[in-house]
């Protein structure tokens, strides 16, 4: 099987049963079996790099992006796996940031599914045929052993312990914070959840732990004890961590308990940068690759380096446009602190969230912040209703309103077409303020593509 380009070759490996979209969950679809099953048939790629691998609800892509450039500055080859993307299948699987050549691409995809002729799993594990995630996930592989990669990061693609990264065998891992989300297929509490992400953790191999709920920390504790895993919690050894963002850096302090006060400037913008940047050095320092004063400050200048596209980006700058893919209480709470730094006096927000998520308590966070809200769609990926999420947006406020949690009704705005949001949002806003899209990163990447088609 040949292809023209990559976008025909992304295209075939979407038609098949891809789980992101479907998000069926059931002992014949999540099952490593199927993923192991894989890598013996092509000859366990994954054993040819180490890898780092990594689970959470929030600041996963960030910390795993943070850890390649540090490496990476050392004069490591390290790949790096993460999802979803948001303009391009290209940001999935990188050298450390960096696009694979498209010929090289084309080669390994071709590759790919030359040696799956006539393969297919038994019937009993499920689909004969590998799905859309397994099949990328295996690509990641193949590209990280022909470029040679020494280190590989891997974002876990949802959950932990069936996700089809969780397959490696690490040498160190990392749990970022846990919140509720996904909670039709993880679980309906938190400790739940926390079981599901925690369950990447391998007898004797170390954790790094950011903070967490009570009963996150709990529960990752308790099974990290149970597989002997070292462990790190990072509240333990970061004392201080404060950030100061501005449109164009975000300069960090940490202070560790040993009295070492670190000084960093990243590109990534938002305050919440800080706990994941703390948590990608102390990954370094785990790794064992920082010998030095000289390399501690390689791996700092490495973070400043790295960039992650949807994360706190700034996509227009008059009159300001950012993009974030917050899609949790948490996370879009972080957000807004971190906008809000940027434009305190307030601004517009073109809001967009796909089916399954905690809308309610989004909402609320919203309408608490930002009196001009505009509702659109966030692409076609995943299914959505935004006309819904608008009917809950205008009834959240006049509770809010009646309550006195609100001094005057919001103007809220339905616009399904992203490009038609934007220029709403536009005709809402003041010179001074920005717009802030979030709510998913496919809202995201919908605002994103807006900018770059034109």
């Amino acid at each position: 099987m040949k292809f023209a380009n990559l976008q025909e070759a992304f295209s075939h490996i979407e038609s098949f049963t891809n789980l992101e979209k479907t998000q069926q969950y059931t002992v014949r679809t999540y099952r490593l079996d199927r993923m192991f099953r894989l890598l013996e048939h092509f000859g366990r790629p994954d054993h040819s790099f180490k890898s780092v691998h990594v689970a959470g609800s929030k600041g996963k892509g960030s910390t795993c992006t943070l850890l390649a450039y540090a490496l990476k500055e050392l004069g490591l080859t390290v790949g790096l796996y993460g999802s979803p993307h948001v303009s391009t299948y290209l940001e999935r699987f990188t050298l450390a940031g960096a696009f694979f050549p498209e010929s090289m691409m084309l080669e390994t995809i071709h590759e790919l599914f030359d040696r799956l002729q006539g393969f297919s799993f038994p019937e009993e594990r499920g689909y004969d045929h590998p799905t859309t995630f397994e099949l990328l996930t295996m690509l990641a592989f193949l590209l990280f052993k022909k470029a040679g990669c020494e280190y590989a990061v891997l974002e876990t693609g949802l959950g932990g312990r069936l996700d089809a990264t969780n397959v490696v065998s690490p040498v160190l891992t990392a749990i970022t914070p846990i919140e509720l989300e996904h909670t039709d297929i993880l679980g309906s509490t938190i400790a739940e959840i926390a079981e599901e992400k925690s369950g990447i953790l391998k007898e004797g191999v170390p954790v790094v732990i950011a903070p967490q709920h009570l009963e996150a920390k709990r529960v990752i504790q308790n099974i990290a004890d149970q597989r002997n895993c070292p462990q790190v919690y990072l509240p333990d050894i970061l004392i201080h961590c404060s950030s100061h963002s501005t449109l164009t850096s975000n300069r960090l302090k940490l202070l560790w308990a040993d009295d070492t006060l670190d000084e960093l400037e990243l590109k990534m913008l938002g305050s919440f940068q800080g706990e994941n940047c703390a948590a990608a050095l102390v990954l370094a320092e785990k790794l064992g690759v920082i010998r030095s004063a000289e390399d501690r400050r390689k791996v700092i200048q490495g973070t400043s380096k790295a960039v992650l596209p949807g994360r706190m980006e700034v996509i227009r700058r008059e009159p300001m446009v950012v993009i974030d893919g917050a899609h949790t209480r948490r996370s879009i709470e972080r957000v807004i602190i971190s906008y809000r730094e940027l434009f305190p006096e307030g601004g517009t927000i073109i809001f967009g969230a796909v089916s399954g998520k905690d809308h309610t308590h989004m909402v609320e966070e919203v309408l608490k912040h930002f009196s001009r809200v505009v509702i659109s769609t966030p692409g076609t990926f995943k299914p959505s209703s935004p006309l819904e999420l608008y009917k809950l947006f205008t009834s959240t406020a006049q509770v809010m309103v009646t309550e006195g949690e609100l001094d005057s009704p919001p103007i809220i705005l339905f616009e399904p077409d992203p490009i038609r949001a934007v220029e709403r949002a536009d005709q809402l806003s003041f010179p001074e303020e920005g717009i802030l899209v979030t709510g998913s990163f496919y809202m995201a990447a919908e605002i994103r593509d807006c900018f770059v088609r034109g």
